[in-house]
């Protein structure tokens, strides 16, 4: 099985990578932290599971390059591997065209299980995912999860999320490679969909979507 490891930490990706050399049948055929040299290294290798982060360095983050894979490439397998709460980011990963989420931090056979799975052509999440997303077809989205998967695109989630846990602009900025204009227009642009006054407001109320998110 090839696979390529693409995460915009150099030590997560050589733990990654040093899980997998671990593994019988498995090869490593590149690694990138970023989103246009992952494209690059995916024509020239054609892998077949990519494991992706979904912060990553330039202007393309990872469920954006998740789906471009779809659509470029539709016999190659995502895996999202992200510290990123579940709760929130699981069901996006997912439609934008991974078979896979898995949290850092958890225990290397999970992400071993969840390569193999999604190998196979299964759905790799976790049990709380598979429930929640089944509830939610069933009973529909409460707000919080229509606020943060219907009315904003993959960055401004990112930057809101920032937002709520207390990140100023430009450590916004540092984070995400972007500079401070271009987080001050995601900024805007969020406003204007929740429909705010002013910075203050906006503040107010990504730290009670965080708040609220994490009781899900």
């Amino acid at each position: 099985m090839k696979i390529l490891v693409i995460d915009d930490h150099p030590f997560v990706r050589q733990g990654i990578i040093s899980i997998l050399s671990e593994v019988k049948g498995y090869e490593v055929v590149g690694e990138t932290d970023e989103a246009n040299s992952a494209l690059s290294l995916i024509s020239d290798n054609m892998p077949d599971v990519v494991l992706i982060d979904l912060s990553l360095k330039g202007n393309i983050n990872g469920l954006d390059l998740i789906k471009a894979i779809k659509e470029r490439y539709p016999k190659v397998k995502s895996i999202a591997v992200s510290m990123h709460d579940e709760n929130v980011y699981a069901e996006r990963a997912i439609r934008a065209g991974a078979l896979g989420y898995i949290m850092k931090g958890e225990d290397p056979e999970k992400l071993i299980n969840a390569i193999e799975k999604v190998f196979d052509g299964e759905i790799a999440v976790s049990k709380k995912v598979s429930d929640k997303i089944m509830n939610k077809f069933f009973h529909g989205a409460n707000n919080v999860e229509v606020l943060s998967v219907e009315l904003f695109s993959n960055r401004e989630l990112e930057v809101f999320e920032l937002i709520g846990h207390g990140f100023s602009t430009s450590e916004i900025a540092q984070k995400l490679g972007l500079s401070i204009s271009t987080i001050e227009t995601y900024r805007a642009n969020i406003k204007d969909k929740l429909n705010l006054k002013n910075a203050a407001e906006l503040t107010k109320t990504a730290v009670q979507w965080v708040i609220e998110k994490n009781r899900i």
